[in-house]
């Protein structure tokens, strides 16, 4: 990736947060590198270089910088440039945890040569793919000294170490320091740590947090999922583990405020990259405006409502089952239908509250009868469908290489069309550019007199069409809660989109 070095310098000058995790600092006089919003006295221009991501700068032989903590910034953007292939490549190494796992088999499962991936990333990102997961390991093993009370060894464990001596020497090497004089220097730094599991997951702003969590409010799964004005709250399960979660804004602004409880600390950096993919928190709001905020349709929607996110999903499997339910009924009808499903074959969890169960596996919905649930024949047969196809294997969520392949399989399945396949695409890929053009609701916000022609409208909004659904569903959000629900004729029906 190619920095503009009179743009980095002004960004640098000004500590403009919208660069925040873009670039990376390394500053010669010193052999630290640091965020571009680094609160210490900038240095002389002629002692900077720049870098495109944190790997780039640690390969290079600087050090983290102990005040700005380059391990809390938003993280590299999803887009990485134009390179789809190393889009792909990061969003596998984060769903494959901190496992040490070859760059010859992250490169098979992109379908290219290792040589090939590391020119692609050392091209994007400055950095080859091993100091790419090197630097992430440090990273999270540095947030969980720095925020949580988690013995070293546990910590260790966490963040892909094999050993607590490898875990030392490391942190020894890179900064010069214990990871117990570490801690206790972000003690006297005051870095927040109210709980033993808390993490503070930096954004790009501007956020929009209010309609996000009215977006999973409507769609909340009643057993599964608790949903106020200020906060989200859901059951999850890991490897046969449960536990919980609590997502916030951050009082001081900037950040989610993430609160797990889990009893395997080896699971943590999964869950917090899967809540960072629900929450679209690697989404950069600046280049999305800029791509779509002229265009005569999304510039007022964009203006009154910038920073509007895509919500992901927890789980794949389960957003898709709650995407057929939700077809051609009300979105409340659907979320009903999912409460009685989980009271019936989910599996119990005491978290207290309204959290009471965790979502169905693939393998209970396969076998579950459908009969005293209120589900049609036809609806009950696509979800058990859906739920034997990825209990065997043949609908794989996790680890999606190719997008377009991964639909097509979809779309052989029972009372799964083009809308569905889109829509699961867009929340449980994260695809940025997946569009379900037969959304009655779309329609009628655009205008469109059908699919193809608002098809081709949507042409001017590449790669970003999810990011223009959400703004044209946002138009339509505030009256369409008791209505219907219909899909496109692939679908069964005429499209409604409002999953």
């Amino acid at each position: 990736m190619n920095l503009d070095r009179e743009i980095c310098e002004r960004a640098r000058l000004s500590r403009d947060a919208r660069f925040d995790g873009r670039f990376f600092i390394g500053v010669t006089s010193t052999g630290i590198y640091c965020r571009p919003i680094c609160p210490a006295p900038a240095p002389k221009e002629a002692n900077v270089r720049y870098y495109p991501s944190a790997a780039a700068a640690a390969e290079a032989g600087f050090r983290p910088c102990l005040r700005c903590r380059p391990e809390s910034s938003p993280g590299t953007p999803a887009w990485v440039g134009s390179s789809t292939t190393v889009s792909r490549a990061l969003r596998l190494i984060e769903e494959d945890g901190l496992s040490d796992s070859s760059l010859e088999d992250l490169a098979a499962r992109l379908g290219i040569g290792s040589r090939q991936l590391r020119r692609l990333f050392l091209k994007h990102l400055g950095a080859t793919p091993v100091a790419v997961v090197q630097t992430r390991r440090l990273h999270f093993a540095k947030t969980l000294i720095d925020e949580t009370d988690l013995p070293f060894t546990q910590a260790a464990l966490a963040s892909g170490f094999g050993s607590i001596r490898r875990f030392n020497a490391s942190f020894q090497g890179l900064y010069g320091r214990t990871p117990t004089e570490l801690r206790k220097l972000a003690r006297r730094a005051g870095v927040s740590r109210s709980e033993r599991y808390h993490f503070r997951l930096p954004f790009r702003p501007p956020y929009d947090w209010e309609a996000l969590l009215a977006f999973l409010n409507s769609r909340a799964i009643p057993g599964v999922e608790e949903i106020d004005s200020e906060s989200y709250r859901r059951t999850i399960a890991l490897d046969d583990k449960r536990g919980h979660i609590e997502v916030r804004m951050s009082p001081r602004g900037g950040a989610l405020d993430l609160r797990i409880d889990f009893p395997d600390t080896r699971s943590l950096i999964l869950i917090v990259e899967r809540v960072r993919r629900l929450f679209d928190l690697r989404a950069d709001p600046a280049q999305i405006s800029a791509s779509l905020a002229h265009d005569p349709l999304l510039g007022k929607r964009i203006a009154i409502r910038p920073g509007l996110r895509v919500p992901g999903a927890w789980d794949g499997f389960e957003l898709a089952v709650r995407a057929i339910l939700g077809q051609q009924v009300s979105v409340k009808g659907a979320s009903t239908l999912a409460g009685r499903m989980v009271q019936a074959f989910g599996t119990p969890l005491g978290c207290g509250g309204a959290l009471t169960h965790v979502f169905p596996t693939p393998a209970a919905l396969a076998a579950a009868d459908y009969s005293a649930v209120g589900l049609t024949v036809a609806r009950a047969e696509a979800i058990r469908q859906l739920a034997l196809a990825t209990h065997r294997g043949e609908i794989v969520f996790a680890a999606v290489v190719d997008p377009s392949r991964f639909m097509q399989r979809l779309r052989t399945l029972p009372g799964i069309g083009e809308w569905t396949a889109q829509y699961i695409a867009m929340r449980a890929l994260s695809e940025p550019d997946a569009f379900p053009a037969a959304d009655l609701w779309l329609l009628r916000a655009s205008g469109a007199a059908g699919a193809k022609q608002l098809e081709q409208l949507a042409e001017a909004w590449r790669p970003w069409r999810a990011y223009a659904a959400m703004h044209l569903w946002q138009t339509e959000e505030k009256n369409a809660d008791d209505l219907l629900h219909l899909h496109g004729k692939s679908d069964r029906a005429v499209a409604s989109g409002r999953r």
